[in-house]
């Protein structure tokens, strides 16, 4: 039996980068496949439910899809080395790292590849060779157009619209200097080895803003350590890092954070939990309607949540909160110690209420969620 697992993606694609780091840190055994036009309206939809990327097959023929699926399903048989820390601050940190570097970044990655139209050549280059590697130019740059034509009709959902261009480029400008001032210091999010919140960032980082013409060489070219940090993500050269730092060593026992990393999580507290909290009640405004088991639309109603010093709107997607019902799961299922001592870490940055979201149980259906019966 072919022992290999196959990913069907694209380097382009937001969530590929994360699924490809994972395999290649894990050394899990996987050959990698551009996904074709034929494969994604045909097997990838029908043994999914979405024509989505990434995707995978394992050795056994069972079709996956969601990066946090896969890898949760994965993890019990490519245990080491380990990307889940066992103390409570570092666990918390990193899940709520992957659930924002998953969810709050998805109009940033956007913003640049369809604002900037330099984006667009490697862009329609990479998807038509991956879309139609068989046909003439003019049929890859039709199905090209198609694609591009459907992606940035999503774009004012998720809140790019003009109005709101300027605030999202200063809030990145500003969180990318704090990245790259703390890949400075560390090699990774949580340290000298890599955790699920690496790879939960390096959605976004590599198959969009480290790839793309414009935002690789306004955004990313410029800041040296956090260049370098994408490219050790996507490549895990971890020869590189054991030069630098020494070899990787097990966690702090006093479950310690990087100091340059509380800037960070600070922000994620006072801008992302607005924006969970305010998704979770269009969801709830919603569920008072429909019955037990009902799926829920892709996007609900308006948000609005605080941007730096702006406030950005865009609608609420209910798929994250099945990212935080994660980030729950995780904080219930330690022992009362480690939940006291996480929720006064979260207490003093302004992120307990991460941990007192009264999220209905949901269930993942493809890429939407239904309310659990």
């Amino acid at each position: 039996m072919n022992r290999n697992y196959t990913l069907y993606a694209w380097h382009l694609s937001y969530f590929a980068g994360k699924l490809r780091a994972y395999f290649i840190y894990k050394k899990v055994p996987f050959t990698e496949v551009p996904v074709s036009y034929y494969m994604l309206t045909g097997p990838v939809q029908r043994n999914t439910g979405a024509r989505v990327m990434p995707t995978i097959t394992t050795p056994e023929g069972r079709w996956m899809q969601d990066t946090r699926h896969i890898i949760d399903a994965l993890d019990p048989l490519f245990p080491e080395p380990s990307i889940f820390p066992s103390t409570p601050r570092r666990r918390i940190a990193a899940e709520l790292i992957e659930a924002w570097g998953d969810e709050w970044w998805i109009p940033i990655a956007m913003h640049t590849r369809w604002v900037y139209t330099e984006n667009y050549g490697l862009f329609q280059r990479d998807a038509g060779d991956a879309l139609a590697p068989w046909a003439p130019r003019v049929v890859k740059n039709y199905l090209v157009s198609r694609v591009a034509s459907m992606l940035r009709g999503y774009l004012p959902r998720v809140g790019i619209v003009p109005s709101q261009y300027a605030m999202m480029e200063e809030w990145s400008l500003h969180m990318l200097d704090l990245l790259d001032r703390h890949f400075a210091a560390v090699p990774y999010l949580l340290g000298n080895h890599p955790t699920i919140a690496d790879f939960g960032l390096q959605s976004t980082m590599y198959g969009h803003l480290g790839r793309d013409p414009w935002p690789k060489r306004e955004w990313i070219d410029p800041r040296p350590h956090l260049r370098d940090w994408i490219d050790r993500m996507a490549s895990l050269d971890h020869d590189a890092v054991r030069a630098r730092y020494g070899a990787p060593t097990p966690e702090a026992p006093e479950d310690t954070i990087p100091p340059t990393l509380e800037p960070v999580l600070r922000i994620i507290c006072g801008e992302f939990l607005p924006m969970v909290q305010g998704i979770l009640d269009e969801t709830q405004r919603t569920a008072q309607t429909r019955p037990k088991g009902a799926l829920l639309s892709r996007t609900l109603g308006p948000v609005t949540f605080p941007m730096g010093e702006h406030r950005f709107t865009r609608l609420a997607i209910p798929f994250t909160l099945w990212k935080m019902q994660g980030v729950l799961d995780a904080f219930r299922a330690m022992p009362d110690a480690d939940r006291d001592t996480a929720r006064s870490w979260l207490r003093g940055l302004g992120g307990e209420g991460f941990l007192d979201l009264d999220i209905p149980r949901l269930e993942r259906v493809a890429m939407q969620v239904r309310l659990k019966g």
